[in-house]
C-alpha cells in the first residue's frame, strides 16, 4: 500500500475485531487434519527480499509439491499452456493436497488472514503484488521482475480482476502494472472492490 501508516492502522485493527474469527478457524484446521495450525513458507518480498509469509494451514502436512511446481513451470514457460490454463491462478485443479476444511477457508480467502502479522511487520501491505516462491521468481521475465519494486499485498490488481480466472502471465502483468502506478486512491479502490469480490466468491472455482 502506497502508506504505511495506513497499512499498520487497518491490519492493527482487523486483528483486534477479527480475534474470535482467528480463534475458530485455527479450532477448525487443528480438529479437521493432523498438522501445525498456521503454515509457513518463504516468499520474496520488496526487492526480492525473503520473509515467511503465515497462511493458516489448507493442505495435508508433509505434502509433495512436485506437480504444483510442474505446473507452475508450464504456465511459465510455455505461453501455449498458459492460453489455454483454466484451473487456477497457480493452482491445480482439484488439488489432492487441500483438505475439505482447507478448500472452504480458501473459498472465503479465510486462510490468509495471519498474514495481518507479515504487515505489521513490514514484510507485506495490505495491498500489493501477490507474494510468490523463490522458486517462482527464478522462472520470471525481466519484465516481470519489476512487480518487486513495492512490498507484496494481501490484496491487489490480480485479486480484483479474475483472481482464478486469469492466467498467470496476466496476473503478473497486473503485478507489473500496479507497482509502477502505485497510488493510494488506487489502493483504497482496490480495497472497496476486494470486499465484494470475496464476499461473492468472484473467481473462484
Amino acid at each position: 500500500m502506497a502508506c504505511r501508516l495506513l497499512d499498520i492502522v487497518i491490519s492493527g485493527t482487523a486483528l483486534v475485531l477479527l480475534v474470535p474469527v482467528i480463534v475458530l478457524v485455527g479450532l477448525l484446521v487443528a480438529s479437521t487434519s493432523r498438522g501445525p495450525v498456521l503454515f509457513k513458507q518463504v516468499r520474496l518480498g520488496q526487492d526480492r527480499r525473503p520473509f515467511v509469509m503465515l497462511k493458516f494451514r489448507t493442505m495435508y502436512a508433509d505434502c509433495d509439491d512436485r506437480s504444483h511446481r510442474e505446473y507452475v513451470r508450464r504456465l511459465l514457460t510455455e505461453p501455449a499452456e498458459s492460453s489455454r490454463a483454466d484451473d487456477g491462478l497457480y493452482k491445480l485443479a482439484n488439488d489432492p493436497r487441500i483438505t475439505p476444511a482447507g478448500r472452504r477457508l480458501r473459498t472465503w480467502s479465510l486462510d490468509e488472514l495471519p498474514q495481518l502479522i507479515n504487515v505489521l511487520r513490514g514484510e507485506m501491505a495490505i495491498v500489493g503484488p501477490r507474494p510468490v516462491l523463490p522458486w517462482e521468481a527464478e522462472l520470471f521475465s525481466e519484465y516481470h521482475d519489476r512487480r518487486f519494486q513495492v512490498p507484496p499485498g494481501i490484496t491487489g490488481l490480480w485479486q480484483i480482476s479474475g483472481r482464478n480466472r486469469l492466467t498467470m502471465l496476466q496476473a503478473l502483468d497486473l503485478d507489473v502494472q500496479y507497482a509502477e502506478h502505485s497510488t493510494l486512491p488506487m489502493d483504497l479502490r482496490i480495497l472497496l472492490r476486494t470486499v465484494p469480490v470475496v464476499l461473492g466468491r468472484q473467481g473462484v472455482q
